[in-house]
């Protein structure tokens, strides 16, 4: 019995799942909008704090499913640049709700061998948030599986205009020529620099907007879409996600296999005919 095999009850949906799962066909990256914990709550007759706090579960679960199954990347988008607009007293329960995980969740990031860091303007976050999030982020860095990317006070313009910030003082460090600007240095001072784009992007709540998440990164992933609100998801529906992910055909502007080979039998038969 594998790791990941363990984390289901023998007979279960989910098992029967992981049953049908290319474990050597893994999404290396998987970036997940975790959406609906207001209304999660709302449905419920509860304050949106409930929503938050709910969620807190299904992060656990998913980050432990991605390590067992030796997923690469997992991103999740925790808080987002937009989201201190929100009102003031759901701000600090959100970041209080943030430090309460980190301390609670750093033992079984150690024990999962999970790597935690973090994209955004993390240096914007309040002082108490940043040092336990900078304590934890030391505490893993040492560690092997998983990478776990928290997306705190994210934005995909913002982390755009930092990265060519970034790029502006190469240039001006280094003597960088003009021609030199390409994908591959855009990416290199992107926030995720050194890591696979994500294969899989999941959005929960079914919502169909990417909210300025990873513009740059997810130009060519494989998009899904649940009606699960946030606190509701579970590993079966991770797992759901990636069973779908690997019926997929990635083609990235070009054709298939069977669409070349199909393509290739017409331009013969064409060529064929035109010569007689």
């Amino acid at each position: 019995m594998n790791s990941a095999t363990a984390l289901f009850k023998p007979g279960s949906a989910a098992a029967h799942l992981l049953s049908r799962i290319n474990l050597n066909a893994l999404p290396k990256h998987i970036a997940i909008i975790m959406d609906g914990n207001g209304r999660w709550a709302r449905r419920r007759g509860l304050p949106r704090v409930a929503g938050h706090r709910a969620g807190i579960r299904a992060t656990r679960e998913v980050v432990e499913t991605c390590s067992r199954l030796n997923v690469s990347v997992l991103t999740l988008f925790a808080f987002s640049m937009e989201n201190w607009k929100r009102p003031r007293a759901e701000v600090n329960f959100l970041m209080q709700l943030l430090r309460t995980y980190i301390r609670k969740e750093l033992p079984m990031l150690v024990q999962n061998n999970v790597r935690l860091q973090s994209i955004g303007r993390a240096h914007q976050l309040p002082g108490p948030v940043r040092q336990d999030l900078e304590k934890a982020i030391r505490t893993t860095e040492q560690n092997s599986g998983l990478c776990l990317n928290v997306a705190l006070n994210y934005g995909a313009r913002a982390e755009l205009v930092d990265a060519f910030h970034s790029i502006v003082r190469a240039i001006k460090c280094n003597g960088l020529e003009e021609k030199s600007i390409d994908e591959e240095l855009i990416s290199r001072h992107l926030y995720t620099a050194g890591m696979p784009d994500p294969d899989l992007l999941i959005r929960t709540s079914g919502e169909l907007r990417v909210s300025n998440f990873l513009l740059w990164q997810i130009a060519y992933s494989e998009i899904w879409v649940t009606p699960t609100l946030w606190p509701d998801f579970t590993k079966r529906e991770l797992l759901e996600a990636i069973l779908d992910y690997q019926r997929r055909d990635r083609r990235y502007g070009g054709l298939s296999d069977s669409d070349s080979a199909v393509g290739r039998i017409a331009l013969h038969s064409g060529l064929s005919r035109g010569r007689h």
